[in-house]
């Protein structure tokens, strides 16, 4: 199983001196990739409910820092030579469908084919209004989105005929350099979620603490897999061809934590040795990727977190 470093873009995350300090300490330390978020703006009112916390409090609202993903994803590619890049999640409905993939085109170019494209169909209502963002079809735009991406970055001259989505035979160069595109990580945990990293992703990207589909002990992320794997021979896909990365939502910390309900020890904390049993423990259910929670109060000490656990769990999970 390969670690990411997932980052959301407030708190430590907000200089571009922080982020090339942390960049450079992941790539020395064995990490694979790097994730960003997505979101444009927090809207000083709001009552839509976060679906990763219990009574659904989103904790970036008390602050509203938050760089554009996509242009924080083009200044990490310039300030490393290794580590892939991971939109986590792109908010699909928030851009344009044919500006989206030209700019995740030329990352990918610019990046010489290291970008992953993460993607969701967003939940945060009055973010969508201040955006005058369709939010009552959100996941029929994300469809259509990610179809025509499909479209653009593979077809000669493309054409797309969609309910939101409408382009004639537009000339769309250069392609992304990864063949025949870069790989779509599809975020989420609903029905229409599942269906949509079945139809369109090449991996079903869970976060592991849905409030409806609890994926925080690798016997539920278990449970789940096999779930979506029922789905999609229902859906006439083979289930081997659709990959599993989880998001772990919360930091990956030395100390003793449990899980919301105090059945078990959270993944990724406790010692080192409890953190390699985490990585082998998905591995062996069938999870290619982890991408985990950074924390740390300052840069020196994310810093510090990254190299540690670089060496006392990444370098022995590989052998």
């Amino acid at each position: 199983m390969k670690f990411g470093l997932s980052t959301i873009t407030s708190r430590v995350f907000t200089s571009a001196d922080t982020y090339m300090a942390i960049a450079a300490a992941a790539e020395r330390a064995g990490f694979d990739f790097l994730s960003v978020s997505d979101h444009l703006v927090v809207p000083a009112k709001h009552e839509s409910h976060y679906p990763y916390v219990a009574g659904g409090a989103f904790a970036p609202a008390q602050h509203g820092h938050c760089f554009d993903q996509l242009s924080t994803i083009a200044f990490l590619a310039a300030c490393t030579s290794r580590l892939r890049l991971l939109t986590s999640v792109l908010v699909v409905p928030h851009r344009p469908a044919l500006l989206t993939a030209k700019m995740l085109a030329t990352i990918d170019v610019l990046s010489k084919g290291r970008l992953i494209v993460g993607a969701g169909a967003g939940w945060m209502k009055e973010e969508f209004g201040a955006l005058g963002a369709n939010f009552p079809d959100r996941g029929a735009l994300t469809d259509e989105s990610l179809a025509a991406f499909i479209a653009l970055w593979t077809e000669d001259r493309p054409s797309f005929h969609g309910k939101h989505v409408r382009f004639d035979e537009v000339i769309f160069e250069p392609k992304p350099m990864q063949k025949p595109y870069p790989p779509l990580w599809i975020g989420g945990e609903s029905p229409p979620a599942i269906r949509r990293a079945i139809k369109y992703g090449t991996t079903w990207y869970p976060g592991n603490n849905s409030q409806t589909m609890p994926l925080n002990t690798p016997q539920r992320l278990a449970e789940g897999i096999a779930r979506v794997r029922a789905q999609s021979e229902k859906m006439g896909r083979d289930p081997r061809t659709l990959g599993t990365t989880l998001l772990v939502q919360d930091h990956f910390e030395w100390g003793e934590y449990k899980i919301a309900d105090g059945s078990a020890r959270r993944m990724f904390t406790g010692s080192s040795d409890d953190m390699l049993a985490d990585a082998e423990a998905l591995t062996a259910v069938g999870v290619s990727h982890a991408a985990l929670r950074l924390g740390g109060a300052d840069a020196t000490e994310a810093v510090s977190r990254i190299e540690r656990f670089g060496a006392e769990v990444i370098a022995r999970h590989k052998g």
